[in-house]
C-alpha cells in the first residue's frame, strides 16, 4: 500500500498542510501512522477518507459536523453528493481518487455523467482541465507516478474522441481550413481534441495532426493545405517559463493566423501581435470561434 507525507495530501485533496493538522488536533480526524522511526504518513485508506470529508466541506457541512459522523455516514452522505454530475468540486475529487486507484470503469462513468450532465463544453471548463491542471502539478511534483497522469489522460482522450465522432458538423455557407498540431516537445492533446471538436460544432474544417509536429513538417503541410488559421496548444510544463519563444518558433515556419490555447497561455504574458491570438479559458475559445 502506497504511503503519502502531509505535503502528498496537501496536492492530492487541495487543502493547506496545517488545517489538515488543524483537524487531527482539533477533532482526531484521520489521524497519520508512524512508521518505526516515527515518521508520519499516511495510506490509501486514509487519503479516501480525507477526499470524502473535502468532499462534504465544500458542499456546506462544517468539520465540527462531520467529525461527530461515523465513518459509514460520512460515506452515505458523499454517495448522495456523487450522484449530483454538476457538482464539480465533488466530480473533481472522484476523478483524482479514480485515478489514484487506475479505475477505469469508475473514471469512466463519472466522465460520461458529467458531460451527460453538463455538456462537454462545460464539462471541460469546469471539471477536467481543471482536473488536468491539478494532475500535471502532481506528476511534476512527484505525488503521482507518471503512468496515474497517463492513464487519466488517454480516458479524457479517448472520450473527446468519442464526443467528435457523435458531433454532427453544422453547415455554414464558407467553412475556414484549420491545422491543429502541438509543436515540439509538447504532448498533451487534450486541449487541441477539444479545439477540434470546437470547430467541428462550428462547421469548420480542420487537419488535425496532433502531438510533437517538427516545425519543419509543419512549414510544408501549410503550404500544401494552405489553411485560413493555424492552432496550437502549450500546456507541458516541461516547456519551459518563455512561451513567447515557442510561440515565436511556430510563426516563422507558419505563415498564417497562429491562434494559442492551452494553460500556459493564462499563466504568462503573450506578446501579440496582428497574426497572434492566445486564447486563455474555455470561454475565450468558444467565442472565438463562434464569432468567426
Amino acid at each position: 500500500m502506497k504511503k503519502y507525507s502531509i505535503s502528498d495530501i496537501e496536492g492530492l485533496i487541495g487543502i493547506k498542510a496545517h488545517t489538515i493538522r488543524a483537524w487531527e488536533t482539533r477533532y482526531n480526524l484521520v489521524p497519520p501512522k508512524r512508521t518505526p522511526t516515527n515518521i508520519r504518513y499516511y495510506d490509501e485508506e486514509d487519503l479516501k477518507m480525507l477526499l470524502n470529508i473535502v468532499a462534504l466541506n465544500d458542499n456546506g457541512y462544517k468539520i465540527s459536523r462531520i467529525a461527530k459522523l461515523k465513518k459509514q455516514q460520512i460515506l452515505d452522505l458523499v454517495l448522495q453528493l456523487n450522484s449530483n454530475w454538476e457538482n464539480e468540486s465533488v466530480q473533481l475529487l472522484n476523478l483524482s481518487n479514480a485515478t489514484l486507484r487506475y479505475d477505469e470503469k469508475e473514471f469512466s462513468k463519472i466522465l460520461a455523467g458529467c458531460i451527460k450532465e453538463m455538456g462537454l463544453i462545460k464539462a471541460m471548463d469546469l471539471v477536467l482541465f481543471p482536473f488536468m491542471k491539478r494532475i500535471g502539478m502532481l506528476w511534476q511534483t512527484g505525488t503521482i507516478d507518471p503512468s496515474q497522469e497517463h492513464f487519466a489522460a488517454n480516458l479524457i482522450r479517448d472520450r473527446i474522441i468519442v464526443e467528435i465522432d457523435r458531433t454532427r458538423k453544422t453547415e455554414i455557407e464558407k467553412p475556414l481550413r484549420f491545422v491543429l498540431f502541438l509543436p515540439e516537445a509538447e504532448m498533451h492533446e487534450t486541449g487541441l481534441l477539444f479545439a477540434r471538436y470546437l470547430l467541428k460544432k462550428c462547421g469548420h474544417e480542420t487537419l488535425y495532426l496532433g502531438g510533437e509536429i517538427p516545425y519543419t513538417d509543419i512549414k510544408k503541410v501549410v503550404r500544401s493545405y494552405q489553411p485560413d488559421y493555424a492552432f496550437i496548444v502549450l500546456t507541458s510544463l516541461n516547456l519551459g517559463k518563455d512561451i513567447n519563444k515557442i510561440i515565436a518558433k511556430v510563426m516563422e515556419h507558419v505563415d498564417v493566423p497562429l491562434i494559442v490555447g492551452g494553460s500556459l497561455i493564462s499563466e504568462f504574458d503573450v506578446l501579440v501581435n496582428d497574426r497572434l491570438t492566445p486564447l486563455k479559458n474555455v470561454c475565450d475559445m468558444v467565442d472565438f470561434l463562434e464569432e468567426l
